[in-house]
């Protein structure tokens, strides 16, 4: 095991701890507000990080040589769902945040833990070409999801973000709206990670050098 694999491993593990430590700081926060934990957990945010910090623990582990490598289709989802996050939030939701959330941890789930996935899928794209029918189940969880926000919302009283919530101006045409334009937005880019990591794929290369054969086999989150 080459001294960078090794390096690579630490560095995933201890990203995927900090993750950890920043779920676990805003959900002690949301047990003790209002919110609670059963919102706290109804959060796509919360739900996609969780997978994340499972994925790239086991990835950054599987460098090291203690666990196997994650499947590429399970990285891929948690990369579809950690760069959807990001997009989302930076583009819909940073303007809302209020005085009880704690700026590292938003950081860290909205900001570092999307780009630290989507630079690892462009700089170790998988080994093996993924086709479109094995990439469509990524776009379950999202649709599984949103059925979950609506039916769980009137008993709630509480939506997760306001383009789910009818009570806003629009009421279920502005939801129906809204789903469309954030599924779109995931067939698109579950379209992109496939087409990106399959022309990698075809063209070879790994995207940071060479490796020993040990080494390529575990590549991955």
């Amino acid at each position: 095991m080459s001294l960078s694999t090794r390096l690579e491993g630490s560095v995933k593990a201890g990203l995927a701890l900090l993750a950890v430590a920043a779920l676990a700081t805003s959900l002690n926060r949301a047990a003790h507000t209002d919110e609670g934990a059963a919102n706290w957990i109804s959060y796509f945010t919360n739900l996609s990080n969780l997978l994340g910090a499972g994925v790239l623990l086991t990835g950054g582990l599987a460098l090291l040589r203690v666990t196997r490598p994650v499947p590429d289709l399970l990285r891929g989802a948690a990369t579809l769902y950690l760069v959807i996050t990001g997009a989302v939030y930076w583009t819909l939701l940073a303007g809302t945040i209020d005085a009880n959330t704690i700026i590292w941890a938003n950081d860290v789930v909205h900001g570092v833990m999307p780009a630290v996935f989507l630079a690892d899928w462009l700089l170790r794209p998988p080994l093996r070409r993924i086709s479109w029918t094995r990439s469509l189940p990524w776009l379950a969880f999202p649709l599984l999801y949103l059925a979950y926000s609506l039916l769980r919302g009137p008993s709630a009283g509480w939506y997760p973000y306001d383009f789910l919530d009818p009570r806003e101006p629009g009421g279920y045409g502005h939801v129906a709206t809204w789903s469309v334009i954030i599924t779109l937005a995931f067939t698109v880019m579950a379209s992109l990670l496939v087409l990106y990591a399959n022309a990698r794929s075809r063209s070879g290369g790994s995207g940071i050098g060479e490796r020993d054969g040990r080494d390529r086999e575990l590549r991955t989150t």
